[in-house]
């Protein structure tokens, strides 16, 4: 009965990360009609990629017992289709030395995961002892990404304006990871369960922010251009602590 619910959860929860890995297309549609970057930066979106790698390889059998992650796997595989295509057009658009940093990054991400891969795979002989290694890694992963969130905070108690953290976007986010958080309890894997509480505080501290300045009658400040780009590009492009857009 248990197994069967948190099946259900976590079809749920995939579901909504699913739409939440799709929220940066907008972005890169205005990249493909303009032929540029612009100020927009990558580097959120190579973390998410690591991230959903990291959690896709936790949910793989060689790592979890059988397929009982096989939400949490297939969830990150969607994610790692979304993020490899951002990140492809990102180069194709971006100038020479952004390519430059981006593939480096990107190759840097990739042996880091070969790392991780080869060693619970070769190393480590037990799942408990694979899941504790690389839930590790993933839960370190996640806290970083929790940093999105509160750029997010930062910018709407700076300009006094809800304008860069859309209501919908917070809620998502929260409902995302009191999902994960449900499903990480119904399976008892702390892993999952205490980065997803943090983002589940993380969300309602969004949510409490909204609350407040969406009633502020004060006229918004106003940041410069490119601070602009550069926190709503971190703030929307994380994903979840599941590797799931946020």
């Amino acid at each position: 009965m248990v197994i069967s619910i948190r099946v259900i959860v976590g079809i749920i929860g995939s579901a909504v990360c699913v739409l939440l890995y799709a929220v940066p297309i907008l972005t890169f549609k205005k990249v493909i009609r303009e032929a540029s970057v612009g100020e927009f930066s990558c580097i959120p979106y190579i973390i998410t990629l690591f991230s959903a790698l990291t959690w896709g390889w936790y949910g793989f059998p060689a790592v979890s017992c059988g397929w009982e992650n096989l939400s949490v796997f297939g969830t990150c595989c969607i994610g790692v289709f979304f993020e490899i295509s951002f990140i492809s057009i990102y180069i194709w658009f971006a100038p020479r030395e952004k390519k430059k940093f981006v593939i480096l990054m990107l190759s840097l991400v990739l042996v880091i995961i070969c790392a991780i891969v080869f060693s619970s795979s070769y190393i480590f002989h037990t799942h408990h002892v694979r899941k504790l290694f690389v839930g590790s890694i993933g839960i370190v992963t996640s806290m970083s990404m929790l940093s999105s969130p509160l750029v997010a905070v930062k910018q709407v108690i700076k300009t006094k304006s809800v304008e860069f953290m859309p209501f919908y976007l917070s809620l998502f986010s929260l409902l995302t990871s009191l999902i994960w958080v449900v499903y990480g309890i119904l399976g008892r894997d702390p892993y999952i369960m205490a980065p997803n509480g943090v983002g589940c505080l993380t969300g309602i501290l969004q949510l409490v922010v909204y609350c407040i300045y969406s009633r502020c009658k004060e006229p918004p400040k106003t940041l410069s251009y490119v601070e602009q780009i550069n926190d709503l590009e971190v703030a929307s492009s994380l994903g979840d602590v599941n590797g799931c857009k946020s």
